[in-house]
């Protein structure tokens, strides 16, 4: 029971704004310790548009506490598991409203241009996009490694992410993004700035990504493309040239076989200088045998 109580206690910050008076008992590391954790879970919970129930939340702490839970550990986590499913999905269908909304409403504003794409499955999304400024040269291609600077928003202004803010900007192939990067990326010139408004299905999808993009969350991000790079072309270098065969500077001593010292054959010392003389007329010889064996 552990893990569950720790979740309980963390909540109990949401029974209720704490009053400048309830502050001067903050005053040692248990209780500062005890309301940061229920700071942080509270910050969460709204952050997620989670409703609890605080008497409820209250009356499971004290259970805890007493040692007189009405659930066991498993109940706990099936009924976390069910309640996050749900919620997931109640998330998901309010995020694609409000986001088809903002879409509808931002297509008719001054500068917004739009973008179809094709899905996977066959059918087109749309995307938007406003240029903020041009650009120059080449646009890069979708395997291309490209170097941006980026702020990301919700559709509500809620900042999930800036290179801006980290004083670095961000490299990466423009195919290893969300599909809204890749098909606005390849438009876009090295030293443009474009705004895109991004439907779900072209960001994150109904998983969302980390706690702050929900499921189907409609993105903003303001997009600047600082240069690009192509990636090195393959190339199918020849066969390397067979290595010569070195001169032979030393005597060869051929050994006949067992056979052909029954025959008469005798051990030969062949100079060098001599060698391809010798190989010469073995190579006639094999010749003269093979016609004979054909006339056979």
């Amino acid at each position: 029971m552990k893990r569950p109580m720790a979740v309980f206690l963390a909540i109990v910050a949401l029974a209720g704004p704490v009053r400048a008076e309830d502050k001067a008992e903050l005053k040692d590391n248990r209780t500062k310790f005890s309301y940061a954790i229920g700071l942080n879970m509270g910050s969460q919970l709204k952050r997620q548009k989670i409703d609890p129930d605080i008497d409820l939340i209250l009356k499971g702490i004290k259970d805890g506490i007493a040692g007189h839970p009405q659930f066991t550990d498993q109940e706990i986590r099936e009924v976390f598991t069910t309640f996050q499913a749900e919620h997931q999905k109640q998330m998901a269908e309010q995020n694609k409203q409000a986001g088809d909304k903002f879409l509808a409403e931002n297509k008719s504003r001054e500068g917004v241009k739009t973008l179809e794409v094709a899905l996977s499955d066959g059918k087109k999304s749309e995307m938007q996009y406003k240029i903020l400024a041009d650009g120059k040269g080449e646009s890069p291609k979708s395997n291309d490694v490209v170097t941006v600077n980026y702020r990301g928003t919700l559709i509500d202004g809620t900042e999930f992410d800036s290179s801006y803010k980290r004083n670095q900007p961000y490299t990466t192939p423009a195919n290893h993004v969300v599909r809204g990067w890749t098909e606005a990326l390849q438009q876009m010139k090295p030293g443009a700035k474009w705004q895109l408004f991004i439907p779900p299905e072209l960001a994150y999808g109904e998983r969302g990504f980390s706690r702050q993009i929900g499921p189907n969350e409609t993105l903003i991000f303001e997009v600047e493309l600082a240069s690009f790079t192509s990636p090195p072309k393959s190339t199918n270098a020849p066969p390397a040239a067979a290595t010569p065969a070195q001169p032979v500077t030393s005597d060869i001593i051929k050994v006949p076989s067992k056979e052909e010292l029954e025959k008469g054959a005798k051990i030969e010392v062949i100079k060098a200088s001599d060698l391809e003389k010798y190989q010469k007329e073995q190579k006639e010889k094999q010749q003269q045998t093979g016609k004979k064996e054909d006339k056979k």
